[in-house]
């Protein structure tokens, strides 16, 4: 940013500019790729709710609060996006912009309210105009209150893919660049004046023979999200060689393709800001599995307990399906950014082209360098993140072939038991029958049992079962450790 001394700062002029607007650029997300034709993303509508509830409150003079009825994805004041399917063109509404009527202010001018809706394929793209009536009057820094730009920031309008805000004005007298300058700051300052947004200088240059001023305002609770953030266009029309540009028509003229290039410009920042949300919770995912292994690696060095093994193999997974997904979503944001960028790039050359063949150097450097730092960094993120996918994969296989090999040996040990048993009860029954058939000829007691009672031979039978018992089964374990 040019520094301007105090002195010059006594010398600047330029108090009031003529031909005033403001205009907000949004854009909202419809539909994903995951969706059907006749399905919308949850909130769909916000955007177009969020605009007539600003009518109701802040532009009740205007059609702005009943706008809504004029688009064609309204029936009887429901939302229908059905309606939408196979329409051909990318107006929302049967007569293109809606005039929603003017409003007075408390200093003697009007301010008009000019709405086009529009559908991008899977986006919703707003331009909401207010010009001051008539235009050739002069508009001061505190006058711009009167448009109430409050209402068209971030927090109010929340459009889901991100907001430009795009001021125009006409200044007098050949004003220096740093007069224009210093101007653009006032307005930038004025339009978030009361608010917890920070603008920023980002660039400056020439577009349409007028001097474009760029600022970022920032939401300073979360200051890298794009969605809070409003990007700030201020044009100032100065005069060249004493006659003022043709900057409107050119701007008629590249309308299209201008408001095409901040549709791309928006989504590829919001693209940006999925992956590196998808990038970071993929890594958390792969932190916890980095814990889960050493935990595993633990069970290994003891005693190993099935219960545990079929924990891990429980939450495993999951953790993995998690993953998987996080690598989908950056694979799809590859593709989504390059194909924003190739559109981005489209548009760029067309305004060129209108622009007296010259491309505007700050979005050419977005171009140049925001766009291929932005595809090399998902790119690089894929590569770091699916070798994990493997591990994982990995991973639960050495699992589930540990518990079956614990599990096969849990059952193989069964089996001996059962075994063992059956041989020791079987033989041990076996012999009960037969001392049963000869328990009349016990006629002597055992000392054991009944040292100085009568002969028993029930107790007899019993003990000599039991012994009998024991010797199968010995014999039984002999038999499965000899197998």
């Amino acid at each position: 940013m040019i520094a301007i001394s105090k002195n010059h700062y006594q010398k600047i002029t330029i108090k009031t500019v003529k031909n005033f607007s403001l205009t907000l650029y949004a854009f909202h997300l419809r539909h994903t790729f995951a969706h059907t034709p006749d399905q919308v993303v949850e909130k769909s509508s916000l955007i177009w709710d969020n605009l007539a509830d600003i009518g109701l409150s802040a532009f009740p003079a205007t059609s702005l609060k009943d706008f809504k009825s004029n688009l064609i994805c309204y029936e009887n004041g429901k939302y229908t996006p059905q309606k939408e399917i196979g329409r051909k063109t990318e107006w929302l509404t049967n007569s293109q912009d809606l005039d929603l009527g003017s409003f007075s202010t408390t200093d003697g001018f009007q301010i008009n309210v000019n709405l086009e809706p529009f559908l991008f394929n899977d986006t919703y793209a707003v331009d909401l105009t207010l010009l001051s009536e008539p235009a050739n009057i002069d508009i001061n820094i505190s006058q711009i209150q009167h448009f109430k730009p409050s209402c068209f920031l971030p927090y109010r309008i929340q459009a889901s893919l991100g907001q430009t805000l795009w001021i125009y004005g006409e200044v007098d007298t050949n004003n220096t660049y740093q007069d224009c300058q210093l101007l653009a700051e006032k307005i930038a300052n004025a339009l978030v004046a009361g608010t917890n947004l920070n603008p920023v200088f980002r660039d400056s240059g020439e577009l349409f023979a007028s001097s474009l001023f760029i600022y970022q305002a920032n939401d300073l609770n979360e200051p890298n999200n794009p969605v809070k953030q409003s990007q700030i266009l201020i044009l100032l029309n100065n005069q060249l060689n004493n006659q003022q540009a043709n900057t409107v028509q050119l701007i008629t003229d590249a309308y299209e393709w201008l408001l095409n290039l901040l549709c791309c410009y928006h989504k590829i920042l919001f693209i940006n800001y999925q992956a590196s949300q998808s990038y970071t919770n993929a890594r958390s995912i792969y932190s916890d599995l980095e814990k889960q292994i050493q935990y595993f690696q633990d069970l290994i060095s003891n005693k190993i307990k099935i219960s545990d093994l079929n924990k891990l193999l429980s939450e495993i997974p999951q953790k993995s399906f998690d993953y998987t997904r996080c690598l989908q979503d950056l694979q799809i944001h590859n593709t989504s950014v390059q194909t924003n960028i190739n559109n981005y790039r489209i548009c760029l050359d067309k305004i060129t082209a209108i622009n007296n063949k010259i491309s505007p150097q700050f979005w050419q450097n977005f171009l140049d360098k925001e766009c291929q730092k932005s595809q090399e960094q998902i790119q690089t993120d894929i590569n770091y993140l699916t070798p994990g996918q493997e591990l994982f994969g990995q991973f639960v296989d050495t699992i589930r072939g540990i518990v079956e090999t614990e599990q096969a040996k849990s059952d193989r040990s069964l089996e001996t038991t059962v075994q063992v048993l059956g041989i020791g009860f079987g033989g041990g029954a076996i012999i009960s029958g037969v001392i049963v058939q000869h328990i009349d000829k016990i006629n002597q007691p055992i000392p054991i049992i009944s040292p100085n009672s009568p002969p028993n031979p029930f107790y007899a039978s019993l003990f000599l079962s039991v012994i009998a018992t024991i010797v199968f089964i010995s014999f039984g374990w002999l038999i499965t450790i000899r197998k």
